[in-house]
């Protein structure tokens, strides 16, 4: 029987009085911090590992991005193993380096770095001659550019919250503990810098494994996709379709939309709302998709 390690009281807390999950409460194991984020679907995600009849041998994550469900996943023991699946080499370049071993030294590279704004124009303006440095500049951009917004056009934080300006999502010490404690979970992980698609049909008939599936929100011609991922474009038919084959159970979450309604329902998928609190505070809900949600 598998051990799951993580406080009781997450659970409890992170469900605030008003019904949504509160964001701040439930552990944080990602360096990356942006838009689109998955850290309020944990207690969700461990209410859907528990209905399971048979324990998961591996999760596979086709969108990773900051891949918070896929290390919630290995770090509390639910599965073995997690795969994460991320086309934007960038991010992709942090999951190789710490795959890889390299957390540490990119960990100790963040503490080095003595953030001022000359300092990060002149790191972001050079061409990285290595993976890490393409790992560090991912991370550098995705701290101190707005919204930590990766996407072509995005810029620096002006302000920042209480005038803080760039140093206002850098937090040095934080960043180099979470990549010194993946480093003990890496051969765990395995990354792949590839379609979506195309890399998740290797473990389609597998029934040990369960996927959770959180793709660019472009559906209906939604525009908050497009902004803030360079990959962006997805023919979500294709996906709903690709999804009903899986072997293994999946979750697929979305923006509330009629267009994604309309795709749940066409291919008779279960449709549940979440509602979240963001790190402003702002009460929003997001779509649950799956084949059965008799568990959330």
């Amino acid at each position: 029987m598998q051990q799951h390690f993580f406080e009781t009281t997450v659970i409890q807390d992170a469900i605030a009085s008003s019904g949504s999950v509160n964001v701040a409460s439930v552990p944080h194991r990602s360096p990356f911090r942006y838009p689109g984020g998955k850290t309020w679907f944990v207690p969700a995600f461990r209410r859907w590992m528990s209905s399971l009849t048979v324990s998961p041998r591996i999760l596979v994550e086709p969108f990773a991005g900051g891949a918070t469900i896929a290390l919630t996943a290995v770090c509390e023991n639910w599965v073995d193993h997690a795969v994460l699946i991320e086309l934007d080499s960038e991010v992709s370049a942090v999951w190789q380096t710490i795959v890889q071993g390299h957390a540490p030294e990119l960990a100790q590279r963040i503490l080095n770095f003595d953030l001022n704004i000359e300092a990060v124009k002149y790191q972001l303006a050079q061409k990285p001659p290595d993976q890490m440095s393409v790992a560090f500049n991912t991370i550098l951009k995705n701290r101190t550019f707005h919204g930590g917004i990766l996407a072509n056009g995005s810029g620096l934080i002006k302000s920042g919250e209480s005038g803080k300006g760039l140093t206002s999502r850098w937090y040095p010490q934080t960043l180099a503990k979470r990549l010194n404690a993946l480093h003990f979970v890496r051969h765990r992980l395995t990354i792949l810098t590839s379609d979506a698609l195309d890399a998740t049909r290797a473990y389609q008939d597998d029934k040990q494994c369960v996927f959770f599936v959180d793709p660019p929100y472009t559906a209906g011609g939604k525009n908050a996709g497009k902004r803030l991922y360079n990959h962006h474009e997805l023919n979500h038919d294709a996906l709903f379709q690709f999804c009903q084959t899986l072997a293994g159970d999946f979750v697929m979450t979305y923006d509330n939309t009629i267009e994604v309604q309309r795709l749940a329902d066409t291919y008779k998928f279960k449709t549940k709302l979440i509602s979240m609190k963001n790190t402003h505070h702002t009460n929003m809900s997001e779509m649950v998709i799956g084949r059965s949600l008799g568990w959330l």
